[in-house]
């Protein structure tokens, strides 16, 4: 089997400038580098993976967690995944990909270290278990959503202007002249969901619409999918309040639950009824009819951009805080229409 002093006498270089070429700790040029690699592909070398870690003390592996009970990747999470994976090609890192309940790690039997070099987090929670023990262990960490008033200043995060975002939203719904709406959110101890909650308020007070004319119900976060919550939950806000004219959907499957809800009631999308979903490009496009208003939050760069973050923490012997607000833009389709206030609510 070749060893790396095969490869540094074929391709003329010493013992440490092909270890750096593997390792990527420091610049080669490209020429050194293209021969170096033929060498090692002509003597089917590899390199010891295990020892070079326990040498550097480094994995060259990033984890990315991802919180939820049954978790099934949404187009959203195979963008962000896509954004992710490509910066750690460009830079020569692995990805671990973590969709463990917190309920089974914190089992005694199951409390080991990840191999990995740093870690980005995903849908932070208002009290995260998982930003405490990264700091306590001092593990090179990135948020993609805001981590809560306790954390950030402690810790870099990449996020849309989830609080914006949604007072534009509901203005655009407003401006077609609803004013009674259902807002399908996220899990309530969900970061995202407080922000998007302000958000709409503040649109809904701004407008002085009264209390009664607008509903927000939160996901139980493990109690039912999205679809079967925004089936249900659609039910019966529309047959107890036959006024609501709107729904702001928090992703694509609630959208489309909203959707089958209007259709066993026997309501047109959108002529009585208008749905916005904060979600686009989704793996259920063929199923709306008409076509779902969204919003583009830009999920591959949400990606890159944490992990980019995250390698620059990880390598820089500086380390600061950092922020990246990913901008967002509304995709208007065929789901929201203007709403006749002469014409009332929805009958029964």
């Amino acid at each position: 089997m070749a060893t790396i002093d095969d490869v540094a006498r074929a391709s003329g270089v010493s013992k440490g400038t092909v270890s750096s070429v593997f390792s990527k700790k420091r610049p080669i040029s490209k020429e050194v580098s293209e021969r170096v690699l033929a060498a090692a592909k002509e003597l089917n070398y590899k390199p010891n993976y295990l020892a070079r870690s326990l040498t550097n003390k480094s994995t060259r592996i990033i984890g990315l967690n991802i919180q939820g009970e049954k978790f099934k990747f949404s187009q959203f999470h195979l963008s962000l995944l896509n954004g992710v994976l490509s910066v750690c090609y460009e830079h020569g890192y692995r990805l671990l990909v973590n969709t463990l309940s917190q309920s089974y790690l914190n089992q005694v039997e199951h409390m080991v270290t990840d191999p990995i070099d740093g870690e980005i987090l995903l849908d932070p929670e208002s009290d995260d278990q998982r930003i405490e023990e990264r700091l306590a262990d001092g593990l090179p960490v990135v948020i993609i959503g805001r981590p809560s008033p306790e954390y950030e200043n402690r810790i870099s995060y990449v996020d849309n202007d989830n609080v914006g975002m949604t007072e534009q939203i509901t203005r655009y719904l407003l401006d077609l002249g609803h004013r009674n709406f259902l807002f399908l959110n996220a899990p309530k101890h969900r970061t995202v969901a407080v922000d998007r909650a302000r958000g709409f308020l503040n649109a809904v007070q701004e407008a002085e619409l009264p209390q009664l004319s607008h509903l927000i119900v939160f996901k139980p976060d493990m109690d039912n999918s999205s679809l079967d919550f925004g089936y249900e939950t659609t039910l019966q806000a529309l047959r107890d309040n036959h006024e609501i004219t709107a729904i702001i959907a928090d992703t694509d499957t609630m959208a489309l639950g909203a959707y089958k809800a209007a259709e066993a009631l026997g309501i047109e999308i959108p002529n009585q009824l208008s749905v916005f979903a904060f979600s686009d490009d989704s793996v259920f496009s063929p199923e709306f009819g008409p076509p779902l208003t969204g919003v583009r939050l830009h999920a591959e760069r949400l990606g890159r951009e944490a992990a980019s973050m995250l390698i620059d923490q990880m390598t820089q012997d500086v380390k600061s805080v950092k922020r990246t607000i990913v901008p967002t833009e509304m995709v208007i389709r065929s789901s929201c229409a203007e709403h006749n206030t002469i014409l009332g609510g929805i009958s029964s």
